[in-house]
């Protein structure tokens, strides 16, 4: 049977993440025609690979009031969207395990009680045993901040997708977006790998695939693209609630609703090798990493070295030099919005981030502050590429 042909879309949303999902739930609120495009299905790609912590501790000050902002929005989202996303408001420890990542935590608390984050410096071993007993005596000392927590990261975005199209988007999940085509200063036709569209506006929100669109434009967001081991166990008894993260950010973990702990490793080089495996891309990573991930988290939670493994994969990062997204009008092009780089923590203010966008494309205010998150703030900068941090 023939799918019937669908209107001309207002927006073309080109991904179908949890930035490209939610702005298109904005949209379509507002009244546009929309239409989401990925080359897979929700969540295929950085959104479904993350360890999906939801985090306000540890951002940048440029993005904290977004975190803080989007923490209110989780709170309501299940009843919002109509669907459970796995959201638990269990805090977050970032944890020091020698006396260089204690001075980091303390100035880290410092800071972020000054820009008012409810955050606690627990300095001891038993302080922070208190909130996650299993800890080894590895740690010395941690943060915490007890409304940050974690999400389902496939079961969100999916919810997002399925309020989206129930209010009258349209899904279209394994077509590939191959080229922009533009006449003056607009985007004109969109041609994938199934037909050409010409929508009234493009958001592209394809992570680090997003210079494979823009670069063909004369445009590039300057991208590292490492990738992150990531390990799944099987069911387990209850070990751990909080949200885990080290001041180094070489190691994430936590305990999902089903009782499979979740972990990540630090960035290493990715060779840029991907498959696609039952119609899902795969990034295989390797042995060392694996290897190194277990014994970094079995340091701090030494239980979790007798687990079960479930399952292993990697996830690339669309990292910027100052691990901030671009949120943003593409220079040139007046029909055009770009929101990516979001740096490997861009899940938990993926509520907020992706309303933002959507209101670029409609030419309203974007409700929050977007000067550091601006596409041509690269092209003076001269600074040293900035520390990653991956739980959240």
């Amino acid at each position: 049977m023939t799918r019937p042909a669908a209107p001309t879309p207002d927006v073309l949303v080109i991904g179908a993440g949890i930035t490209g999902t939610s702005a298109a739930l904005e949209l379509v609120g507002s009244g546009a025609r929309v239409e989401v495009i990925d080359s897979y299905g929700p969540a295929a790609m950085a959104s479904g690979w993350t360890l999906a912590g939801v985090r306000q501790s540890g951002r940048h000050p440029a993005e904290l009031p977004l975190a803080r902002a989007a923490v209110e929005i989780w709170a309501g989202l299940d009843e919002t969207l109509g669907a459970a996303t796995g959201y638990r408001r269990s805090g977050n420890l970032r944890l020091a395990r020698n006396e260089s990542e204690v001075d980091t935590v303390r100035a880290l608390v410092a800071s972020q009680t000054a820009a008012g984050l409810p955050l606690d410096f627990l300095p001891d071993l038993q302080a922070v045993r208190e909130i996650a007993p299993a800890l080894s005596d590895m740690v010395l000392a941690a943060s915490f901040c007890p409304t940050d927590g974690h999400a389902d990261p496939v079961a969100t975005v999916e919810a997002f997708a399925r309020r989206a199209e129930a209010l009258g988007a349209r899904l279209s999940f394994g077509e590939r977006v191959l080229r922009l085509e533009t006449e003056g200063n607009r985007v004109v036709r969109v041609v994938t790998d199934r037909r050409t569209l010409s929508p009234g506006a493009v958001l592209i929100a394809a992570g680090f695939l997003v210079n494979d669109l823009l670069g063909p434009l004369g445009h590039d967001i300057p991208l590292r693209r490492p990738m992150v081991t990531v390990l799944r166990s099987a069911p387990c008894a209850p070990l751990l609630t909080p949200v885990l993260g080290v001041a180094n950010a070489d190691m994430a973990a936590r305990q999902e609703i089903s009782g499979r702990m979740r972990v990540t490793s630090g960035a290493e080089d990715w060779p840029g090798e991907m498959v696609t495996t039952d119609g899902r891309p795969t990034i295989r990573p390797r042995m060392r990493g694996v290897r190194e991930t277990i014994d970094k988290v079995s340091a701090v939670l030494p239980d979790f070295a007798e687990m079960e493994l479930a399952g292993v994969w990697a996830g690339a990062l669309d990292l910027t030099p100052d691990a901030l997204p671009v949120i943003d009008r593409v220079p040139g092009l007046a029909n055009v919005v770009v929101a990516a780089g979001f740096s490997g923590h861009g899940f938990g203010i993926g509520p907020v981030t992706g309303p933002i966008a959507a209101r670029l494309v409609l030419g309203e205010t974007p409700g929050h502050g977007i000067d550091s998150f601006r596409f041509d703030r690269f092209a003076s900068s001269a600074a040293a590429p900035a520390p990653l941090t991956l739980h959240g």
